[in-house]
């Protein structure tokens, strides 16, 4: 649409802090483990193919560096129980054991991963959902590719049922414009607005100028972003991601 490309152009004017060495790797795995859905080039880069996978000579995104300087990141496809290879073999949860979650831009959750999301965020875990109405990154492939990231994320009913709902407004302005959410930078491109559609259905708060809410649910929390610019260019994620991994850090306490 017009108006993401307005805001690339912009974007492409901003200067990306200079990168800095990457910090040898620290022989004591972070203790906290992050699980990680999301369409997003975040923990493989774009297009990355299965022989560099298998012997690990990947390259590691900007963002995974980042994040993994404070959580172990554990990828996930699924948020719903996945069943035995045989009928007499257990299922295996993908959320078990996990306190916190990031699910950035997903390519859409099952009836079983929304069932399986709301009873783990009711049961105490902590939930960073990111939903961009309209991504601003520049994906070199071809729509309808399936490694091509989602540009408008689907609202999971999930949303609804913790009372919030999300809305895109196409007239606004195509510029980068900044908020604070729980006391760190969110950067904001193409935003949606998140409002409270029922306020009994959870103890919600609007956040970041009306593009985020937090809310407690059950024994829970979520934070919602109507929004995944900061997951999506560097020079909005502060100096080698600083910006992004306390954003995150700050949304997953």
């Amino acid at each position: 649409m017009a108006l993401a490309a307005l805001l690339l152009a912009a974007l492409a004017g901003c200067e990306a802090a200079p990168a800095k060495p990457s910090a040898p790797p620290s022989d004591a795995a972070p203790a906290e483990r992050l699980g990680l859905m999301t369409s997003l080039p975040l923990y493989w880069p774009l297009g990355t193919g299965i022989a560099a996978l298998a012997e690990g000579t990947a390259a590691v995104p900007w963002q995974r560096a980042a994040l993994e300087r404070a959580y172990a990141i554990e990828p996930l496809d699924t948020l719903s129980p996945i069943p035995g290879l045989t009928p007499d073999a257990p299922e295996t949860d993908p959320l078990a054991g996990l306190d916190r979650l990031a699910v950035v831009q997903p390519r859409g959750l099952s009836p079983a991963d929304n069932v399986a999301l709301d009873k783990w965020v009711r049961g105490g875990g902590l939930l960073l959902l990111a939903l961009d109405p309209a991504l601003t990154g520049d994906y070199d492939l071809p729509l309808g590719d399936p490694r091509r990231p989602v540009d408008a994320a689907p609202i999971p009913p999930v949303v609804a049922r913790w009372g919030l709902a999300v809305a895109f407004d196409e007239g606004q302005a195509g510029t980068v414009r900044a908020e604070m959410l729980a006391g760190e930078a969110l950067p904001l491109a193409l935003a949606g607005t998140v409002r409270i559609a029922d306020p009994a259905a959870a103890d919600c708060t609007i956040a970041a100028g009306g593009a985020a809410a937090r809310c407690a649910v059950g024994k829970g929390r979520v934070t919602l972003i109507a929004d995944a610019g900061i997951f999506e260019h560097p020079e909005l994620a502060g100096e080698n991601g600083a910006d992004l991994s306390a954003l995150v850090a700050a949304a997953l306490r």
